[in-house]
């Protein structure tokens, strides 16, 4: 895919969307962090569920380890792997707490360093709470990229390599919003909804149907 294409690729998708963002729900970066630590291999709609009775009850890092591992559990019992990220959750706290004054952290590294927090998660977390252009690549992001041509690579660090190389700098903040989001809702897994696509005539799928 040529750079002409890609700019016009997201120039169209800004345009349709000027400002995209998560759909978790959450209001300090601390809140960003449980919701992305809680919605690995879960939808964000299970998440957002348990956090608006999770986060009235405990906001904080102090508050959460108030708040204790067995009662977490029972506020998001319904997300899938709910005891192990649980036990992430009030591990992370604890080396918030120990390590950062109780404050989210700002750098990958130290991000990195959290129980459950991994390359996919920092990212998340540098890009939607404190406006850095990174590109967190998920199974939407993978696919996408890969599906239309824009970034293929045979995985998730190749691909994120490949978009932060390829993607224009005034699309970089918010690329990795507007791939979820057309990748969760247009660009599906099973079926691609081609007719419905803004970029269908920029996209190399193969076998796209129009």
């Amino acid at each position: 895919m040529n750079p002409a294409k890609r700019r016009e690729i997201f120039t169209r998708f800004r345009a349709a969307n000027p400002h995209p963002t998560t759909e978790l729900e959450y209001s300090t970066p601390f809140e960003l962090l449980v919701a992305v630590v809680l919605s690995a291999q879960a939808t964000d709609v299970s998440v957002n569920a348990a956090t608006r009775h999770l986060f009235p009850a405990a906001s904080t890092p102090q508050a959460m380890l108030a708040l204790g591992e067995e009662k977490l559990r029972e506020y998001i019992q319904r997300i899938g792997l709910y005891k192990t990220k649980a036990k992430h959750v009030m591990q992370t706290c604890r080396l918030l707490v120990e390590r950062h004054g109780g404050a989210v952290p700002k750098t990958r590294e130290e991000l990195e360093a959290l129980p459950g927090v991994g390359r996919k998660t920092a990212n998340v977390i540098l890009n939607t709470a404190f406006g850095e252009p990174t590109i967190a690549v998920d199974t939407h992001i993978f696919r996408v990229s890969n599906r239309i041509g824009l970034a293929p690579g045979k995985d998730v660090d190749e691909v994120e390599r490949k978009l932060l190389k390829f993607v224009p700098d005034e699309f970089k903040h918010d690329a990795h919003h507007w791939l979820i989001l057309h990748g969760r809702y247009v660009c599906r897994a099973r079926k691609p909804n081609c007719g419905a696509c803004i970029i269908h005539d920029l996209c190399e799928y193969k076998n796209k149907e129009i």
